[in-house]
């Protein structure tokens, strides 16, 4: 990635939640790879094992930590096994995340409930814990929130209304966050992506009705998850000090569509 070296991670301790797969695998390996103590959480510690032997065959250090935003005695335990190894999370890239594509009349209530539990209090309650433990330890003008938002957080997706709702709630959260903690020098942005391929979803896009879709698209194709990667560097870096309360779209203008 060419422009990686623009933003040096050094010295920087990031969790990255949801990091077993997918864009949170691939962010969680950028990071390490910029400089960063990374702490990669998700619920499945076999994958994240891989992933940071994988960072460690190139210098990157990955701690792999089992993380389930569903609960908050397990974000309350990843916060300490980072403490212990690295020192207060001072970054966080909040990119855990469910969908059940579903009408909202045929969505069961189980997996409403998870959906919500998972994009918006498993995202509030990772911030805070990184947040409280800043101003605690009065760690001012150091900490840095990236929360992943969704083009479903600026415009409802067809078939997927209640993961929209849930990911517009992620950018209003990201803005109220980041006026709370604005005096401790905590910024918090939140990143709107589009469409990207990814293990969970590449079959489904390659299919009639996922072509059909992309068709839909102003560039008319998906995106890599290395498209984010520039954004999420900066974001997380010092170059971003004067920086807070921004949603960004990075979608190839499929919010325009």
């Amino acid at each position: 990635m060419s422009n990686q070296a623009e933003f040096n991670l050094t010295g920087r301790i990031v969790i990255i939640t949801g990091a077993s797969s997918g864009l949170g695998a691939h962010l969680a390996g950028r990071l390490a790879a910029a400089g960063a103590n990374v702490v990669a959480g998700a619920r499945r510690l076999d994958r994240l094992d891989e992933i940071a032997k994988s960072a460690a065959a190139t210098g990157g250090n990955i701690l792999p930590v089992q993380m389930d935003v569903e609960d908050p005695a397990s974000i309350v335990s990843a916060f300490d096994a980072a403490e212990e190894r690295f020192g207060p999370v001072d970054t966080v890239v909040a990119n855990a995340g469910f969908n059940v594509p579903s009408f909202a009349v045929d969505l069961p209530a189980e997996d409403l409930r998870r959906m919500m539990a998972v994009n918006i209090e498993g995202v509030f309650l990772t911030a805070r814990e990184a947040a409280k433990r800043l101003i605690d330890k009065e760690l001012y003008d150091r900490g840095r929130m990236v929360l992943l938002g969704s083009v479903g957080s600026l415009r409802p997706l067809p078939g997927l209304t209640a993961y929209s709702m849930s990911k517009a709630a992620v950018a209003m959260m990201g803005k109220g966050l980041a006026r709370e903690w604005a005096r401790y020098g905590v910024n918090v942005n939140t990143i709107c992506p589009g469409w990207i391929a990814t293990e969970l979803n590449s079959d489904w896009l390659e299919s009639e009705a996922g072509q059909k879709l992309v068709k839909t698209f102003p560039r008319r194709r998906v995106m890599k998850p290395g498209d984010l990667d520039s954004l999420v560097l900066f974001l997380c870096s010092d170059a971003s000090a004067s920086l807070t309360g921004g949603v960004f779209a990075v979608d190839e203008g499929q919010s325009l569509a």
